[in-house]
């Protein structure tokens, strides 16, 4: 094709005069800075595309390149660690070449492919493989081995391996002959469209949750690996600061963080802290295994759309590999609003306020990459996606926050009156639920403690009569309860403030694994059934509060050290003593 040049220009939009030689997806260079674009429309003699750089300056009459080939990523070692754009280009090469300011057309290989890597080949001359069979290993970074693999929709026999040794990317390492006699070169790096899922051998079941060491989550609203959750809220309640908690202590192997039109002081924040962090299970940096995608509210709107398919093919290829990667999506809302400009610049029919008719289809195709999956290569691997939405006023019946609900089955919502509270994190246990708790019941049950799951029930009871009390107490006051609904609100609060709420910045209480969680939970509700006797007793509450015990349960996030699981057989052992004593002087 030849000759094609813009016609009309709307922002990100640019639109061609005929549709010979382009085909739907196509990635296309836009005018003379050869901006990079996709093809999003082509229609009635008009080819339609989005820039994703800035147009500023672009005229008409300026020539359009194809590509030939859909927008991509680049994937292969030198992902981890590294920090790119919406499209994959690696923003510290682009502020080397170019300064602190991305010029149009910056054209930087997503891969430093002058780097050299450790390679060691695992397949011989005469081997068969399949599609995403393992041939060659490096050590990626000191926490993470990247595995080789063969791409999708590739098999034959191996008739040239190379040996050990230090490669670039686009080093041959392994030649396959397929069945027809055609020789298909294996190198350290291969290709992938950004809106097409990643193939798996078959999903698998949820088995396993995954651990985040945050006690509202883990024991209240769980989420599975290979489930995905959504994190509402309104400005304020700390979505981002959960999420950095959350991509901090969880147990994922890797760690992809996207975010998609935060304010750009937010990134620095977030790339100036994930520079500095100690992985809590290697000891080194937590940056190891983990990738970050910037795309602030200033960058280009249609990369922002991009931004989140980007994260979840990066994701998708580790899962390949045989590892479990949560994805922080930092937010939908901006991803959602990228979609509604984009749309408007078409001129397509709007829907509920102004987001376009196939908003909660584009949601469900992106979730829909979630799930727990048996790899081609045989092995496990799973892909759980955490994904923060930003409604305006905290009005959860918005468009994107109802439609996220549709497609996830986990979901913390925040609460602004939580957060102005100093209560983080600030999840409202009222309104959030998690449908991964019949799952992963047997999990807990058998992990943790056979009790577990029947405490959690007896945990969130007593957080609903309190709610329902409350409606009570704001009417009358607390004073004309009767002593056992009194013992329900002081459990509540110890509940509240000595197990939901947790200090991120607390040596001990900013990651708890489970056994002293459910240590903390078994003690609370010990308490509250000794307490009991004392109002069955017919004595008043008082005088077991006065004691101290609930401030010293209150208190045992901070005192109790994380390995020290026998302190809560002395708390309880202390507990009794102190109840014995009021009844006897009772």
């Amino acid at each position: 094709m030849t000759g094609k040049v813009i016609y009309g220009i709307n922002g990100p939009v640019v639109t061609v005069q005929g549709t010979d030689g382009f085909f739907m997806q196509e990635m296309v260079y836009v005018g003379h800075d050869r901006l990079v674009g996709e093809v999003i429309g082509i229609e009635e003699g008009v080819t339609t595309i989005q820039v994703y750089e800035v147009t500023t300056g672009l005229k008409p009459g300026e020539p359009v390149s194809p590509a030939g080939n859909p927008l991509a990523l680049t994937l292969g070692p030198g992902i981890l660690g590294n920090i790119f754009d919406g499209i994959e280009r690696p923003l510290p090469a682009l502020e080397e070449h170019f300064g602190p300011f991305i010029a149009k057309g910056s054209a930087v290989s997503s891969l430093n492919s002058e780097k050299t890597w450790p390679v060691t080949v695992t397949v011989a001359v005469g081997d068969a493989l399949s599609p995403g069979q393992i041939y060659a290993t490096c050590p990626e970074t000191p926490a993470i081995e990247h595995r080789f693999m063969v791409p999708p929709g590739i098999s034959g026999r191996v008739t040239k391996a190379a040996a050990n040794g230090d490669y670039r990317l686009t080093d041959r390492i392994v030649t396959l002959t397929t069945d027809r006699g055609e020789e298909i070169p294996l190198t350290l790096c291969q290709f992938w469209p950004i809106r097409q899922p990643r193939p798996a051998a078959r999903r698998l079941p949820i088995e396993k949750p995954l651990i985040t060491g945050q006690r509202v989550i883990d024991t209240l609203f769980p989420i599975a690996k290979g489930g995905a959750a959504a994190i509402p809220g309104g400005f304020g309640t700390g979505k981002t600061m959960t999420q950095h908690q959350l991509a901090k202590w969880s147990d994922a192997d890797i760690i992809v963080y996207v975010g998609c039109g935060e304010r750009g002081n937010e990134m620095t924040q977030v790339l100036d802290e994930f520079g500095g962090l100690v992985d809590p299970r290697t000891g080194k940096q937590l940056r190891d295994r983990t990738v970050l995608i910037a795309n602030t509210s200033n960058m280009p709107v249609a990369a922002r759309e991009a931004s989140i398919y980007t994260g979840i093919t990066l994701a998708e290829y580790y899962r390949d590999m045989g590892y479990d990667v949560a994805m922080m999506a930092d937010s939908t809302s901006r991803w959602a609003e990228a979609l509604r400009e984009m749309s408007g610049r078409l001129e397509e029919m709007p829907g509920e306020e102004g987001y376009p008719a196939y908003l909660p289809s584009r949601l469900s195709a992106f979730y829909e990459r979630t799930g727990n999956f048996e790899t081609l290569c045989g092995k496990k691997g799973s892909i759980t996606v955490i994904g923060a939405v930003s409604p305006q006023g905290s009005d959860f019946s918005e468009p994107v926050t109802q439609n996220t609900k549709r497609f996830t089955r986990c979901f913390w919502a925040l609460d602004k009156s939580l957060a102005y509270a100093r209560h983080y994190p600030a999840i409202n246990w009222m309104d959030s639920y998690s449908e991964y708790d019949g799952e992963l019941s047997y999990w807990y049950n058998s992990t943790v403690d056979s009790s577990f799951m029947r405490l959690r029930g007896e945990l969130l009871h007593l957080l609903r009569e309190e709610n329902e009390l409350m409606e009570i107490v704001k009417l009358i006051g607390a004073d004309v309860l009767p002593e056992h609904q009194k013992l329900t609100l002081e459990t509540a609060r110890v509940i509240r403030l000595g197990f939901l709420q947790q200090n991120a910045y607390h040596k001990e209480d900013t990651y708890v694994p489970l056994p002293k969680q459910f240590g903390m939970m078994r003690v609370i509700l010990h308490l509250h059934a000794e307490a009991k006797r004392v109002t069955e007793a017919g004595l008043p509450l008082h005088r077991l509060t006065e004691t101290g015990i609930f401030d010293r349960l209150v208190g045992m996030k901070n005192t109790i050290a994380n390995d020290d699981t026998a302190a809560f057989d002395r708390l309880e052992q202390e507990i009794d003593e102190t109840v014995n004593a009021v009844l006897k002087k009772g």
